[in-house]
């Protein structure tokens, strides 16, 4: 087995992939992967309903900072919870230069996933991050170091100035990283800051780098992220279009097929032969949800596969019951549909949503919910005319987004990402007149054969189902039976105390 693991669980935000599913899978001897992906508002609505189990206040205790983490409580827990049709505290959005209080609230919230992610095993532990969510780079990463991270993990763009990022914080020096401007001049500042000096209490010895792999989509971007980064790369993930979340667009101009999605080619293909000869391991991701895939990547010279979707349905994840529930009974009935929507995200990316009653994937769900932008993680920076940097987001009102230099054409189709995610995972925003927004789930294409990990007569799965059934594709075989058994009995010690 390789010394990540054959097996990555995705990292799949926002909070599906929590840190209850990253510690069974990383207890199990693979790669479990929390999703970092908004962990700012995460741990702020967490705490607002009035952190159940107590897990939050356990990690906010060993947090080296005690004044900051005191801060952060004082800032949103609510004892007891607040009022289900009482809104969220908002939180300040994401910006080039964050306030104190956020970029605070930026280490601290990766600092408690990673931190709980870790518990009760000695396994490592990853941490997946958007490129595209650039604004909160900088102090994310220094928490999930600070939390002993071993993985960071990370696509959606491309991250060549991560490693020099992982190096400094080592040593806890400033690090800077680029803020992609669009309409930026020669001798605009948009290189973003960080310097733990600011933020600590106290002296801390040096921290580990943790290793980095980045999810690339062709063999021209793993050979740019080999060549051009500005440190090691420790590995890649080859994440193809059926993968869920966001897809790379296809090569070449965009055209449809009769159902609406994107088609795509040969120029879209992967040459797996020539990421061998990269001389770095590598993980296939999208659609290798199998034992029998599993064995076709390891033939191929792979290093294992990334698994999403398969985990985002067990019980450990972070999406809703009611949500779950749904799509393993349209698996089991023959009816669960994935489709590629080529105009849903405001990033222009397909963005891949799953056929689900009562969630914006129907439109009639979608079309009274007005426009609105009130979490910003995917909006985009641009220069404006007066030489500042500004931000606008394809799914905010249309007058709005016109002002900002915006074209009406970028706004057709466009859904909120953002408040749909955190709606999945039961942290729905109530907006004025009792309204919720309602949930967007993504998944992979692979959803339709999730029934494979379900065991006879039953309505759910565990990461350990997903796990023993996908490690039939290793060879030689493992004894699993014994592995299963040792790992369920830890289980039930670690839920007798309480962890």
């Amino acid at each position: 087995m390789s010394e990540f693991g054959t097996i990555i669980q995705g990292g799949m935000g926002v909070g599906v992939s929590n840190w209850k599913l990253a510690r069974s899978v990383s207890a199990a001897g693979h790669l479990g992967v929390v999703s970092g992906t908004a962990l700012d508002q995460v741990l702020a609505r967490r705490l607002q309903k009035g952190d159940p189990g107590g897990h939050l206040r356990r990690a906010l205790d060993a947090f080296p900072f005690p004044a900051m983490a005191n801060r952060i409580w004082q800032a949103y827990f609510i004892e007891g919870g607040k009022p289900d049709r009482t809104p969220y505290r908002s939180i300040p959005l994401l910006v080039k230069d964050n306030p104190r209080e956020l970029a605070e609230l930026c280490i601290v919230s990766n600092f408690v996933e990673v931190y709980l992610a870790r518990e009760g095993h000695r396994n490592p532990v990853g941490i997946n991050y958007l490129e595209k969510i650039q604004t909160a780079i900088l102090p994310s990463i220094y928490g999930a170091m600070l939390a002993g991270v071993g993985y960071v993990i990370m696509g959606a763009g491309i991250p060549l100035k991560i490693p020099a990022v992982l190096d400094a914080y080592t040593q806890h020096r400033a690090a800077e990283y680029p803020l992609h401007v669009a309409g930026a001049l020669e001798g605009d500042d948009v290189m973003m800051r960080f310097d733990p000096v600011d933020y600590a209490e106290c002296e801390l010895p040096a921290l580990v780098r943790p290793k980095f792999l980045a999810i690339i989509s062709s063999n021209t971007l793993a050979i740019t992220m080999l060549k051009k980064a500005n440190g090691r790369v420790d590995g890649l993930v080859i994440e193809t279009q059926t993968a869920g979340g966001h897809n790379a667009p296809p090569r070449g101009k965009m055209q449809l097929n009769p159902a609406g999605e994107p088609i795509y080619g040969e120029r879209d293909a992967v040459d797996i032969k020539k990421l061998c000869d990269l001389g770095v391991p590598f993980w296939l991701a999208g659609g290798y949800g199998s034992a029998e895939k599993l064995r076709e990547a390891l033939a191929q010279g792979a290093a294992g596969v990334q698994v999403g979707t398969a985990f985002a349905l067990a019980d450990e994840s972070g999406l809703k019951k009611e949500y779950k529930r749904e799509l393993l009974e349209r698996v089991i009935a023959g009816s669960a549909a994935v489709f590629t929507d080529p105009l849903a995200s405001p990033t222009g990316f397909p963005f891949k949503v799953a056929r689900l009653e009562g969630t914006a994937s129907e439109e009639t769900v979608y079309q009274g919910r007005p426009r609105i932008c009130n979490m910003g993680y995917l909006r985009q920076a641009y220069r404006t005319p007066e030489g500042d940097i500004g931000y606008r987001c394809a799914s905010e009102p249309l007058t709005i987004y016109l002002s900002k230099q915006g074209h009406a054409e970028e706004t057709v189709g466009r859904k909120c990402i953002c408040n749909g995610l955190f709606a999945n995972i039961g942290l729905a925003q109530v907006l004025p007149g009792d309204r919720v927004e309602p949930g967007l789930v993504t998944a992979g294409d692979d959803l339709t054969t999730l029934a494979q990990f379900l065991r006879p007569g039953a309505s759910g799965y565990s990461a350990l189902d997903v796990i023993e059934e996908l490690e039939r594709g290793l060879a030689p075989q493992e004894d699993f039976s014994q592995h299963r058994g040792q790992m369920e009995q830890e289980q039930c010690l670690r839920h007798a105390v309480g962890v």
